[in-house]
């Protein structure tokens, strides 16, 4: 395995060695390449003034995919076969302005047109200082970089995609108002030649990265190791069992960041092709471990509507960039967003142990707060969920304090079938209410053969009661979480009876879905 982390920094390749694996990129391009534009606000991944773009080579396409994430908790050597690009790339370079005579010095007097002699801002720079997105600046260069991803990957920018877009940059000053007319206006500024030119000169660069092998980087006594084949990953989490593995690292750069901890063995998944799979094929959806949000959720949300609705609460863009579906399963948290979801769904993991696989109902993998069934070596390969034959019947509640970013308070999924208004089955499950994501075993068994009316949803709602004993804490008290389950079943009975106006029109699955690509290299194949 190659021992040298390799990548493209605005343009340039940079090769790193003997460095610690959990150095933050944050500090990699503050401390060590003195790039400060990005900035450190939280050091948790919630207020974007760190964000820098990462490009990675789609091999199919033979392009580069742009994304935004926070570089605060993301680790240096997961930039590995990566071009990362940062606020300072994007003004037109002295090389550019030279080749076109733009060095304007005045020859009548010896004087400088210093307005003229000046740099040209890309677009998206140029609109923020127009329409006076700009105050104190500090939070600038991370709103810049977030709506450059989206701009170059020719996303949608109305009023409603950017408020989802920017919710994870934080401003103090400005009030978010003329940062969102600088984007609605995004549209009426000219391309910017030079960025053409150095994202053509990245594409040339990632194609001739060799990163066949795998990364094993040591410093001290830690290692990181970045293998590329599924198999090479089992031998190296059973020769090595404590290791932590890591995905996104949106939950373990805290660890890194806030908790100081010492990691001694890392192993990331990142560049294992088989796990960034998303299939679709004799009516399951299979989802690699090492899928992110941001690339299941289109599939997610033909199929589940509510289900890629709630997806599009977890966290922000560049949280949903990083993260993944694996790694929210594995951390085992009972405040989890997709485990309801999924255990609702009917959901079964594929654990990968050696070269043997092992298949276990999602439900059953959560065993006790902290504790999960994975044996010692054993990691998550892959979650497989049934598709529907017909509409979706699956919804999904988040309560939190507020809309987007938090965690829930807690999160009810409901999945009930109905047949000639008589409740058939049911599976039912919050997250919040008990020490891991649970079903509502009690409620379910009092709605099964009953009519389907508000009385009997009524009734069963009281046995959430017997179901659960939810604790009090910051978030919300015990009364508070039993009272709100318990009304989110008239809600799901109100919606689904079309009383609160429901459009089955809109929870219809897809007929087809074309094939399309997820990830690097990995396509969702189309059913029918």
């Amino acid at each position: 395995m190659r021992d040298t982390v390799t990548f493209v920094l605005n343009g340039a390749v940079e090769s790193v060695r003997d460095v610690s694996p959990t150095m933050t990129v944050l500090q990699y391009l503050r401390g060590s390449k003195r790039l400060c534009g990005t900035k450190e606000g939280c050091a948790e991944g919630d207020c974007g003034a760190c964000t820098i773009v990462i490009g990675e080579l789609d091999a199919a396409r033979q392009a580069v995919t742009y994304r935004a994430v926070n570089a605060c908790i993301l680790l240096l050597p997961m930039l590995d076969g990566k071009a990362v690009v940062t606020v300072e790339a994007l003004r037109e370079p002295d090389a550019a302005r030279s080749a076109h005579g733009l060095n304007n010095n005045k020859a009548a007097g010896g004087g400088i047109d210093k307005e003229a002699d000046a740099p040209r801002l890309h677009p998206v720079q140029q609109a923020l200082v127009d329409y006076h997105g700009s105050q104190c600046g500090f939070c600038t260069p991370g709103f810049v970089m977030s709506l450059y991803a989206a701009y170059v990957e020719g996303g949608e920018l109305d009023r409603s995609a950017l408020n989802d877009l920017l919710a994870g940059n934080l401003c103090r000053c400005t009030g978010y108002g003329p940062i969102l007319e600088a984007g609605l206006r995004l549209g009426d500024y000219a391309p910017a030649p030079w960025d053409d030119a150095r994202r053509d000169a990245e594409l040339k660069a990632l194609r001739g990265l060799d990163h066949g092998a795998g990364l094993a980087l040591r410093h001290g006594d830690q290692t990181f190791f970045a293998p590329t084949a599924i198999d090479e990953l089992a031998d190296l989490y059973a020769a090595h069992p404590d290791a932590h593995l890591v995905a996104g690292a949106t939950d373990l750069g805290l660890w890194i960041t806030k908790q100081h901890r010492l990691l001694p063995q890392l192993i990331a998944i990142g560049q294992v092709a088989a796990l960034r799979e998303l299939t679709l094929a004799d009516g399951v959806m299979r989802i690699g471990a090492g899928v992110s949000y941001s690339e299941a959720i289109e599939a997610i949300s033909l199929a589940f509507p509510d289900f890629g609705e709630l997806m599009r609460r977890i966290g922000a863009v560049q949280v949903r960039n990083s993260g993944t579906i694996g790694g929210n399963i594995a951390n085992g948290s009972p405040i989890g967003d997709t485990p309801p979801a999924l255990i609702a769904l009917g959901a079964q993991l594929i654990l990968r142990k050696g070269r043997a696989q092992r298949r276990l109902a999602l439900e059953d993998f959560f065993i006790s707060y902290g504790a999960q069934d994975r044996g010692t070596g054993e990691f998550v390969e892959a979650i497989e969920v049934p598709l529907p034959a017909g509409p979706s019947k699956l919804r999904c509640y988040k309560i939190t304090k507020r809309f987007d970013q938090d965690i829930s308070a807690l999160c009810g999924c409901f999945n009930i079938d109905v047949k000639a208004g008589v409740v058939t089955a049911a599976r039912i499950c919050f997250g919040g209410m008990a020490a891991t994501p649970k079903r509502a075993l009690k409620v379910e068994a009092a709605l099964i053969g009953r009519p389907w009316t508000l009385d009997s949803v009524k009734q069963a709602a009281q046995s959430f009661a017997d179901d659960y004993t939810p604790l009090s804490d910051m978030r919300a008290s015990a009364d508070y979480r039993l009272k709100v389950a318990q009304n989110l079943g008239v809600k799901y009975y109100l919606e689904m009876s079309g009383d609160a106006g429901a459009n089955e029109g809109d929870l219809a699955p897809p007929k087809e879905i074309e094939t399309r690509l997820v990830g690097p290299g990995a396509a969702v194949e189309g059913i029918s």
